[in-house]
């Protein structure tokens, strides 16, 4: 039987716990010359002494704080591995950060002056799926009249799309966060153990033990019983325990690994082939008729009858023609 263990989210929350994997997915994804001012030395994750329970009912998120000149800055990291994408997120996101508001006003957690520290919401997302939902609360919001437009909330968050980054192939160098990524992406069990190496020299002082051993519990519990599902897998506590256990089935893993490849590959296709489509749908039959779409599209897994509806849709005189024509398709 393949070993249970923890959900993606508590695997991540495992290694986001700790602050060498904030600072360089700090370091090497936010951008901006703002950065710089930040004082990476002092990241500390904040305790739950604070913590509402509407807070602490968002128990694979963490909240993290460092130093920005005098005062402080907050990171609120938001795991987000669900099969589906919430269209939502930016509400969703603006109630996090108001209730974190709340709560440090409450335990008079302010700045010298008296003011709420900024606080920079970071999405976290390794789906399947292309990230379409709106990054900032604006779209989502019909507009408003001229009067009531200074009162429209523009709360927005940094997406960070792994799967996406990886496959750019621009991701930072020697950095821990970024590692994690290509690992997500890897295709392999030999690109896999290149960056295991990697991150066994990284991680060699004696201060990063429990950082290691938290990458080989990710390992053990959650990397590899998706990628080999059916295979046992012992505790793993240590990267070079990884490495070697990669190595010593290198060949006998390669073909699983090469036909989920594969699988994978043909997903993101139907994926990105549904994405187009809906983008269309939108442009030509405006918002309601995309969002009827959604779900009958994804009904479909044959990639090229999800390309002949591309044909089709050119063809359809209206809205209900089309979603006929794909009412059809997907039964």
């Amino acid at each position: 039987m393949t070993q249970r263990g923890p959900t993606q989210d508590s695997g991540y929350k495992l290694l986001y716990s700790h602050a060498a994997m904030v600072r360089d997915l700090i370091e090497g994804f936010v951008l901006g010359a703002w950065v710089e001012a930040l004082d990476l030395g002092t990241l500390e994750k904040c305790s739950g002494s604070y913590v509402t329970d509407d807070l602490r009912d968002r128990a694979d998120d963490l909240i993290w704080r460092l130093r920005w000149g005098e005062d402080w800055l907050y990171v609120y990291l938001l795991l987000e591995f669900q099969s589906t994408i919430d269209r939502w997120m930016a509400v969703r996101i603006q109630t996090y950060v108001g209730l974190l508001y709340q709560d440090l006003i409450r335990a008079e957690q302010l700045s010298a002056a008296g003011r709420l520290p900024p606080v920079l919401p970071i999405v976290l997302y390794n789906g399947a799926q292309v990230w379409n939902a709106a990054e900032t609360l604006e779209p989502l919001i019909e507009p408003a009249p001229p009067g009531l437009a200074g009162y429209r909330p523009r709360q927005g968050y940094l997406l960070l799309d792994e799967r996406r980054l990886a496959a750019a192939e621009s991701l930072p160098t020697r950095n821990l966060s970024a590692a994690l990524f290509r690992l997500e992406a890897s295709r392999g069990s030999g690109e896999a153990m290149a960056i295991v190496r990697a991150l066994i020299e990284w991680l060699a002082d004696a201060g990063q033990t429990s950082l290691r051993r938290a990458f080989a519990v990710w390992f053990g519990r959650i990397f590899l019983p998706r990628r080999l599902p059916g295979v046992d897998f012992p505790p793993l506590n240590d990267l070079i325990e990884v490495y070697h256990m990669l190595a010593d089935n290198l060949e006998a893993w390669t073909d699983q690994w090469k036909q989920e490849g594969l699988e994978q590959g043909l997903d993101q296709g139907r994926e990105a082939a549904r994405h187009i489509l809906i983008r269309q749908v939108r442009r030509r039959f405006g918002p309601v008729i995309a969002e009827q779409s959604v779900p009958l599209l994804a009904k479909l897994v044959d990639l090229q009858q999800l390309e002949e509806l591309g044909d089709q849709l050119l063809l359809s005189a209206d809205g209900a023609a089309w979603l006929q024509a794909l009412r059809e398709a997907s039964r």
